[in-house]
């Protein structure tokens, strides 16, 4: 949607008196630090260790707690635990909670609780893996004291019990955290700042936190996901809105405080009104990906994947998706730009080339089968690229086909290992925030792991080799060889195609405060006068 055409949209829509929302803001809540939102998509799954979803991940943050967190450094600091300490030779590792840790129904958080959550997020997030195939012994010493024994030195310990992203180790009552980890939780209990409000959740529409007010916050002031964690609002309600001008309206009107993601196109109209600002948190910015079925269908074609890769052009993803060439960069590298081990590695495979992916298609072997492409229509950015894809491939001379449902839908699709006819995909399309992908381990898709793995299931035993050297390597001249290798090799098996980094701001009314400056947003901390 061109920008001259949303401005005109928005300037009618600004003109009219009426309330965009399906509820006013005159509630009986109108007197309480409320704070109103706009989330990135619609919460429909509440498990955040069944899902990597960033909306699931949001909630996650909204009414866990973590053992470990990271600070805006990305350097891993204590969250719920107290002190822990290492033995000499880096095989015994002893957490000790902090004082005042309680779930919200009640009792006391336990040592018990934590390993049980763990050894759940272990069988899910790939960092998790990894961590337990060192692991010899978990276990709950007494009621605040967790033991973790490895059967080798391993350097990402506080790394991965404190990752930022998809999936948090996020920690839930024993009870809870027993659920197979193939199903999703029934329960939805944390120990965070703020408690879930399942009976005014209304999907589609509106989820309802609550202040904890028993949770006790670290002394220590917020940094990214670190520190104290202090809910000024008694009440944060995230309001689902799809339409990218109603929710700019909405946000103008003063009906909503807040707007996760400001389409880039949209922020000049938002920044030129009074009252409403828009800022970017996150400066690592988020990439792009297109991700393939590895497993099922014509993408489990190798060869057709990596053509597909070859003639994904970032810039036309990126200019249809984001438009203004201030919220994108382009950067082949599968690490954030100019992070640590970002690389030009490999680049050659993945240069946009629709000519020589056109021949890479004849040559692959494919017979016309189709392909079946998720469209989020609810997602402008994720919308753009499945019909830029479409395009593209059609172009290669590949069978497109398009379809359309929602993001919480795609998230449930994508889990399917069916064949094409039968509720299966070949394509669905994501973004990962910069924190997520900064070394070979921190991005579940990286991996190679198969039927274990990420959807997609991407399966190759050169490719785990070399993250498990990653993992052991402790010189960091090695960590970037080895990281590049890493790039190199997911460029010649094709797991996914990166499509490029952008950033994305936020829309917030003047009247809010203390926004935390991080890859992923939190409502702690914020405040509205």
């Amino acid at each position: 949607m061109k920008i001259s055409r949303r401005q005109l949209l928005g300037t009618a829509a600004a003109a009219t008196a009426a309330s965009v929302l399906p509820f006013g803001i005159g509630s009986a809540y109108a007197n309480t630090p409320l704070l109103k939102v706009i989330p990135h998509a619609d919460l429909k799954i509440v498990d955040p260790i069944w899902t990597t979803g960033y909306i699931s991940r949001n909630h996650g943050y909204m009414i866990y707690d973590t053992l470990f967190a990271m600070d805006a450094e990305l350097n891993p600091q204590p969250q719920m635990v107290d002190t822990y300490e290492t033995s000499s030779d880096g095989l015994v590792w002893t957490f000790k909670l902090r004082d005042g840790l309680a779930w919200h129904d009640g009792p006391a958080v336990t040592a018990a609780d934590c390993v049980a959550s763990l050894t759940r997020w272990g069988k899910r997030d790939g960092m998790g893996q990894r961590l337990f195939t060192v692991i010899s012994k978990l276990e709950a010493t007494d009621d605040k004291t967790i033991v973790m024994t490895l059967s080798k030195p391993y350097g990402l310990v506080l790394q991965s019990l404190g990752k930022i992203s998809s999936n948090v180790p996020f920690m839930m009552p024993k009870r809870i955290a027993e659920t197979d980890a193939s199903e999703q939780i029934k329960e939805s209990i944390g120990s965070g700042p703020f408690i879930f409000k399942a009976d005014e959740w209304v999907p589609g529409s509106k989820v309802v936190y609550i202040r904890n007010e028993k949770y006790v916050p670290r002394k220590e002031p917020p940094s990214s996901a670190a520190g104290g964690k202090v809910a000024k609002a008694d009440r944060v309600e995230w309001i689902t809105i799809g339409d990218p001008t109603t929710a700019m309206n909405a946000l103008v009107s003063g009906e909503v405080d807040y707007w996760e993601q400001v389409p880039p196109d949209l922020a000049p109209l938002v920044d030129g009104n009074e009252g409403v600002k828009t800022a970017v948190l996150d400066t690592l910015g988020s990439m792009g990906m297109a991700r393939f079925n590895s497993l099922v269908g014509p993408t489990a074609n190798e060869k057709l994947r990596l053509a597909i890769a070859k003639g994904f052009k970032q810039q036309d993803f990126l200019q249809s998706a984001i438009g203004n060439p201030d919220y994108f960069k382009v950067s082949a590298s599968i690490y954030p730009a100019g992070s640590t081990f970002a690389s030009d590695v490999g680049a050659d495979m993945v240069d946009g080339d629709l000519e020589a992916a056109k021949k890479m298609v004849a040559e692959s072997g494919y017979k016309g089968e189709k392909l079946v492409v998720l469209q989020p229509t609810d997602n402008p950015i994720l919308s753009a690229f499945a019909l830029v894809s479409a395009e593209k491939m059609r172009a290669m001379g590949i069978n497109v086909d398009l379809q359309a449902m929602d993001w919480s839908t795609v998230l449930s699709r994508r889990a399917s290992k069916d064949d094409m006819d039968h509720g299966g995909w070949s394509i669905f399309f994501t973004w990962w925030i910069g924190g997520d992908s900064i070394h070979p381990l921190a991005n579940v898709q990286f991996g190679g792991n198969g039927e274990k793995g990420w959807f997609g299931w991407a399966k190759d035993d050169q490719l785990e080799q070399l993250r498990n050297q990653f993992a052991e390597a402790t010189d960091l001249a090695k960590q970037k060889e080895i990281a590049s290798a890493v790039q190199k090799r997911i460029f010649e098996i094709a797991p996914f195609a990166n499509l490029g980094t952008f950033f994305v701001p936020c829309g917030y009314s003047e009247k809010v405060t203390g926004m935390i400056q991080s890859p992923v947003q939190f409502f702690w901390n914020m405040d509205k006068a």
